[in-house]
């Protein structure tokens, strides 16, 4: 929509899409021209150019509404609606009624047709004055001004201040009109009455005891509850929705409780298995399945990989997740005297690999964190999972006693 500078003349490159107006006052304007047909075939032509999109551009002043319509011609016809202005004293009378009813300038505020105003704001029978410079003139409207009334319809379905400015009087200029005679209204009713929140000095108000604050409630024993999310088509994923609601909450609580958020550096696969370790139903469930899908395209690995991945992060949080992704080499000491330690159990011999020892089915990883992490594999495979609670003590890793 482009509007001039005198508030005067408006122009609407686009309208709302449909051609039946929603609003009382759109169906209203199209009755006022509708009247006037003694063929209704040609309106329903006309509803037709509408839905078609063969209405241009709608250039609207005081009486009259201005389009170009496309007809079976090339050269699109100049087509008009012309409507009588109110004069200076029938714009008084409109003002001063307007003011004077709250109810009716709230309505107009909220982009509404006052009912109470209708009767002399609307067109009647016989109002709206259509012209075209189509050859159909013998029993006007023609289906070009059909077209345009339509169009005009979801204009003033949209935007009431159409209809005003039709009447004479644009937008801005209409508001502040009515702004001034709000004020001077109000200050003849209560002229020299007393505010309604008497101030007080602020040496008084400053001299006044404080009260001392309440104690502020401690952090929730647990978080709460994120409110339901029905699906819309146009919306947002209610699953996605229900995810991040409860993720938040989570993490507000750990905020009140210590004054920081513990996932605030992670990066984005980080994140993402951080969310998924959080429903180790993975296979079982719709929602994860939905969930561990969208989170492994959007972080380019497959579900398979984000499962993994879930499981170190229970299995030991980022260090566990470190310990499955990232091998490292680490120094002499507590990673050579695991291996004895081990045959001296019986666990059999583990066979070394940066920070790897591996032996058959099972595997132990050094962690950057000093802590040993199981994994499991089954026979003749390398589809290495992780298992059991990390621990500084390799044995209690893979889950046996320390025999000494």
């Amino acid at each position: 929509m482009i509007t001039s500078r005198d508030d005067r003349r408006r122009t609407f490159d686009s309208v709302p899409p449909g051609t039946e107006p929603t609003s009382w006052w759109g169906r209203a304007w199209t009755a006022a021209l509708e009247e006037l047909s003694r063929d209704s075939a040609r309106l329903t032509r006309g509803l037709a150019y509408a839905d078609s999109g063969q209405v241009d551009a709608i250039t609207v002043t005081p009486g009259r509404l201005v389009a170009y319509v496309r007809g079976s011609r090339p050269r699109p016809y100049r087509t008009e609606l012309a409507l009588t202005p109110f004069t200076d004293e029938e714009w008084r009378d409109l003002l001063t009624s307007l003011a004077a009813d709250p109810a009716a300038l709230a309505a107009l505020v909220e982009r509404e047709i006052p009912r109470s105003l209708a009767d002399r704001i609307l067109p009647g029978p016989g109002d709206l004055l259509p012209r075209c410079s189509c050859p159909d003139v013998a029993h006007p409207p023609c289906k070009h001004a059909a077209a345009l009334c339509y169009r005009a319809a979801r204009l003033l379905d949209q935007d009431p201040f159409v209809l005003l400015l039709l009447r004479g009087r644009g937008e801005r200029e209409l508001l502040e009109e009515l702004t001034r005679r709000n004020a001077a209204l109000a200050a003849r009713e209560r002229p020299d009455s007393a505010p309604d929140f008497p101030g007080v000095p602020a040496r008084t108000a400053l001299a006044r005891p404080l009260t001392p604050l309440p104690v502020p409630p401690g952090p929730p024993t647990a978080p709460g509850a994120p409110p339901a999310y029905p699906p819309d088509p146009a919306g947002p994923d209610p699953l996605a929705l229900d995810q991040l609601a409860t993720d938040a909450a989570a993490r507000a609580r750990t905020l009140l409780g210590t004054g920081e958020d513990p996932y605030a550096g992670l990066t984005l696969w980080q994140d993402a298995v951080r969310l998924a370790s959080a429903h180790p139903t993975a296979g079982l469930t719709t929602t994860a399945r939905r969930l561990y899908r969208d989170l492994a395209h959007a972080t380019g690995r497959t579900t398979t990989d984000l499962a993994r991945a879930a499981a170190a992060w229970r299995q030991g949080g980022p260090a566990g997740l470190a310990a499955l992704d990232e091998p490292w080499d680490p120094p002499a000491g507590p990673f050579d005297r695991a291996r004895p330690a081990l045959l001296a159990a019986g666990q059999g011999p583990f066979r070394p690999h940066r920070n790897q020892l591996t032996s058959a089915t099972r595997q132990l990883r050094l962690g950057r964190d000093g802590l040993w992490y199981a994994y499991e594999s089954r026979p003749s495979t390398t589809d290495w999972w992780p298992t059991g609670t990390p621990s500084p003590n390799p044995l209690h890793a893979l889950g046996h006693p320390d025999p000494t």
